[in-house]
């Protein structure tokens, strides 16, 4: 079994930047983020298809970007203008199949990093 391990998770200001990195141990066709606060249910964030198709969640739609980066096997969430709505612990995700993956029943995560929003 193979897992992803995301890093880049820290504190970020209201309307600031930061950017978190996920390393799969080898290709992954379909690659993802997905978010859970304490008080909410795990929610979609974005996606990214071997194609280059992208889909995002709505409340980050216009502020977050998912892309792989030159090193093959890593990929990132480029997050702007957040807001304290975006503190949550943040997993990666990855499996061949894009609308399962999607659907957040992956075969590979990873095991999260945090996010701090504050005022």
């Amino acid at each position: 079994q193979v897992h992803p391990v995301e890093s880049g998770g820290g504190s970020v200001q209201v309307g600031g930047s930061l950017t978190l990195s996920c390393e799969a141990p080898g290709w992954m066709n379909s690659l993802a983020w997905f978010r859970q606060s304490p008080a909410k249910e795990r929610e979609r964030v974005a996606i990214l298809s071997t194609a280059g198709d992208t889909m995002y969640g709505d409340a980050v739609k216009g502020r977050f970007t998912i892309s792989r980066t030159n090193t093959k096997y890593i990929w990132s969430l480029q997050m702007t203008r957040v807001i304290p709505e975006d503190s949550a612990t943040y997993y990666c995700a990855a499996d061949p199949d894009f609308w399962r993956l999607w659907s957040g029943r992956a075969n590979y995560w990873g095991q999260g990093t945090l996010v701090t929003v504050s005022a």
